[in-house]
């Protein structure tokens, strides 16, 4: 996620603070409905890795969408997540718990800007949505290269724009464009050139489409409001007062427009990963 300052959303990742509680549960939902997406990309890096990881790495695991679908997919693994969020990383215990992982996780509180805590070498390691957020990319990739054994896999992962739910061709999905484009910040990051500069070996930069039709998961509705409301909360000043006011009535609970009533929500988005190895 790095096209737009829909970037704010997620910037509690990096720190504890206020909405870390609605931060938590967009995650979660990001995971429930985009289960299929981090199925596909977690086999892919199966595929790439040169041999089932023992140890895997999470830098600013947030909720541990990362952690708990690696460790799924690699039974053999243990991980360490990585966050500043004490909150964060106790929701992601207690997740970790109620799937029967608690055993294979360790939790560190670390600001990934700083030192960084003694880490055992690991085979992969996984950063989503969180290396844009760092105050030195390039020294958090050079940490990361140390902390990988030699042919260990680095993954990085950035949504190039934050999802769209309503349809395109109504008001309602002009009125989502026009939020996205009031909050647009710049390009999405290419991290091929950094990667390089850390002493990676690029294996493969891939984007990911996600395209869900209606009807979608169960849980998209929930999904949206809460992805569209942390959005609304960075658009005062920026929109017309009609569309904030419009744009509050689709996030209210009870209207015949409102979010979790609608039948036609879809969910379009694309992530890229690039998957990079250490010499």
């Amino acid at each position: 996620m790095n096209t737009e300052d829909t970037n704010r959303p997620h910037r509690d990742h990096e720190r504890a603070g206020a909405g870390t509680v609605a931060l938590a549960e967009l995650l979660d939902l990001d995971a429930e409905v985009l289960h299929d997406h981090l199925a596909e990309l977690t086999a892919w890096l199966d595929d790439l890795t040169d041999r089932p990881p023992g140890h895997i790495v999470d830098l600013g695991s947030g909720t541990g969408t990362g952690t708990l679908a690696l460790l799924e997919r690699f039974p053999g693994a243990r991980a360490t997540a990585l966050d500043l969020s004490p909150q964060l990383l106790h929701h992601l215990s207690k997740k970790a718990h109620g799937l029967g992982l608690a055993g294979r996780l360790d939790t560190v509180q670390a600001d990934l800007d700083a030192a960084w805590p003694e880490l055992a070498p690991a085979d992969l390691v996984w950063a989503a949505s969180s290396l844009h957020h760092m105050a030195d990319p390039g020294q958090v990739l050079a940490r990361a290269f140390d902390a990988l054994r030699p042919g260990g896999l680095l993954a990085v992962t950035e949504m190039d724009f934050f999802p769209r739910f309503l349809p395109g061709h109504t008001g309602l999905g002009r009125l989502e464009a026009r939020l996205h484009a009031a909050l647009n910040d710049g390009p999405a990051a290419d991290w091929t050139g950094a990667l390089a500069r850390a002493g990676f070996v690029l294996e493969a930069r891939r984007p990911f489409t996600v395209d869900l039709p209606a009807p979608p998961p169960e849980a998209t509705g929930r999904y949206a409001r809460a992805s569209l409301s942390r959005l609304r909360s960075h658009a005062d000043g920026l929109l017309p007062g009609a569309d904030l006011a419009l744009l509050d009535t689709v996030l209210g609970d009870d209207g015949p427009d409102g979010i979790l009533r609608r039948g036609d929500l879809t969910v379009r988005t694309t992530r890229t990963t690039w998957a990079a190895r250490r010499p």
